[in-house]
């Protein structure tokens, strides 16, 4: 070991260090920059986007939803590059997770990754239920009870592949998606252009019904109801842009993780910031907000604001289309919830947070345990064929995106403690592979907005209170504090002290592996390296 590693590993380790390097589960380093990319977009562009974003428009208007899409987007930006710092620097499986366990307190690395681990699990149940409801689109005699079967089993097969298998099937699916919106604002520019039988259109929407929309109090039109619509969709806007932070969950199993994961980091970020603006932004533009389809209760084409965007105007061949397309939308969705979730256990189970045989692997990599452990919560998408569809709709997105918040909230909490020990051991941040911004101030904003949002995104189920909606809107945190709190009784943990911390195992300055180089050759191959 050369001299300068040896100092770097003292630095690391600390004088009074605890932790000893542990054995890192056998996963394969077979995702390549594409892969990677798109996975985060796969697991993000999904139904929040498709679907969900018709219900941001009517509760706080066109202008409402587009302020509270960019408002999440700034709190999002502040997760991606406080998680990049850390997650090109001790590139792990299950990374966030594994850094609450290390950097603050082992308990709340046990709560954070079991509450995410049942986010996503619970999140592949609501895209399984979706893809029973958009094919009942084609034919509504059909059960969906068959749909969530077969494709419950398509997407565990998939993912008990080896991940490349995996990563090469997710750069697909998510390569339909990101083109599927790229024709979506061309066909809405033309449309708002005068194309459709509506004639043009500018900002006329705007003007009326109008720009914001009230909610729950009257009268609608004044400040405080339209600020509450806008409250109401922050919930939403988190749902669309959660798994943004897939990208830390894969470092574990990237190539060339020095440079593909801050390349990843920068770029997905700002594509999905794009996609999502620019699409509620137009879906504005081209729908009025009380427009009585986009709160339907339903989750197939009838009710995606695509489809009543087309149909607006007067396009006829379309919405059976864009049906097919949200079917590849939301299965790329499942395929990435079962990865993310999987991996999830993998690095819970190498922190000890989970049985050791969780990280069991296959000789090709796959952890079939935690992959197969998370696709039977997938089972709750039975679920609807007890109740109506819409409400059970509800109920898992409502659970998963305030999981979502919780998660974001740990992770700049993590990247703060982080930047402390950095500080603390003589490291200077300018010499890490990719260094965020802003800091520590745009971390503590984060956190501040994260739990304000979690604290208050149930107001609803106060006008009047309703014990039902109370419960959904809480579910998830009332879990979090239970985890946190038991697993603190239960083993008497503590926050670690600043020279205790492990940033040693898994450190990206300790590998000596050297990756090369693949340049694409051909128009294809050059076409989507640039676009990823």
């Amino acid at each position: 070991m050369s001299e300068k590693k040896e100092k770097l590993q003292h630095n690391m380790g600390g004088e009074a260090s605890v932790h000893e390097e542990k054995a890192l589960p056998e996963l394969q380093r077979r995702l390549k920059s594409r892969h990677l990319q798109m996975i985060a977009i796969g697991g993000t562009i999904g139904t929040g986007l498709f679907i969900g974003s018709g219900g941001a428009i009517a509760k706080s208007g066109p202008a409402g939803a587009l302020i509270a899409y960019i408002f999440i987007g700034s709190i999002v930006y502040s997760v991606m590059m406080s998680l990049g710092e850390m997650a090109t620097y001790i590139p792990v499986s299950g990374s966030f997770t594994v850094y609450a366990s290390r950097f603050v307190d082992p308990s709340l690395g046990f709560a954070m990754g079991w509450l995410y681990w049942f986010s996503w699990a619970v999140t592949f149940a609501l895209e399984l239920t979706a893809t029973g409801l958009i094919i009942k689109y084609w034919n509504d005699e059909l059960s969906i009870a068959i749909f969530i079967s077969i494709f419950w089993v398509l997407i565990t097969g998939l993912n008990l592949l080896p991940v490349s298998f995996y990563g090469e099937i997710e750069f697909w699916f998510s390569s339909i998606k990101v083109m599927t919106v790229i024709g979506f604002l061309i066909f809405a520019i033309c449309i708002n252009a005068g194309a459709g039988q509506q004639g043009y259109l500018g900002f006329t929407y705007w003007k009326d019904p109008g720009a914001f929309a009230g909610h729950k109090i009257e009268p609608k039109d004044s400040s405080l109801s339209i600020f509450v619509g806008f409250w109401a969709v922050l919930i939403q806007a988190g749902f669309s842009y959660q798994g943004t932070e897939l990208v830390g969950i894969a470092a574990g199993e990237t190539e060339n993780p020095r440079k593909n994961v801050p390349a990843a980091i920068k770029k997905t970020f700002y594509r999905i910031l794009f996609f999502f603006v620019f699409t509620v932004f137009f879906l504005g533009l081209l729908i009025p907000y009380d427009n009585k389809n986009l709160l339907n209760d339903t989750q197939d084409a009838s009710s995606s604001p695509f489809v009543i965007a087309v149909q607006l105007a007067g396009v006829k061949t379309l919405p059976g289309i864009i049906n097919a397309v949200l079917l590849s939308v939301v299965l790329s969705a499942a395929n990435s919830n079962v990865y993310s979730g999987s991996r999830i256990l993998v690095g819970l189970s190498q922190e000890g947070a989970a049985p050791k045989w969780m990280a069991l692997t296959t000789a090709k990599g796959v952890p079939y345990i935690a992959v197969l452990a998370t696709s039977v919560v997938g089972f709750l998408a039975f679920l609807n064929l007890g109740k109506s569809s819409g409400e059970v709709f509800n109920w898992l997105l409502n659970i998963s995106s305030v999981a979502g918040f919780i998660s974001w909230t740990v992770i700049l909490i993590c990247h703060v403690r982080f930047m402390r020990c950095l500080k603390s051991r003589g490291i200077d941040r300018n010499t890490l592979p990719y260094k965020a911004n802003w800091q520590p101030y745009y971390s503590y904003f984060g956190i501040f907005f994260n739990v304000l949002i979690i604290l208050t995104q149930g107001f609803e189920s106060f006008m009047p209170f309703k014990v039902e909606e109370f419960f959904v809107s809480y579910v998830s945190l009332m879990l979090f504090v239970v985890l946190f709190v038991g697993h603190k009784l239960m083993f008497r943990t503590r926050m670690w002290r600043k020279e205790e911390v492990d940033i040693k195992t898994g450190c990206i300055e300790l590998d000596d592996t050297v990756w090369e180089e693949h340049t694409p050759t051909t128009t294809v191959g050059k076409f989507m390296s640039w676009l990823c």
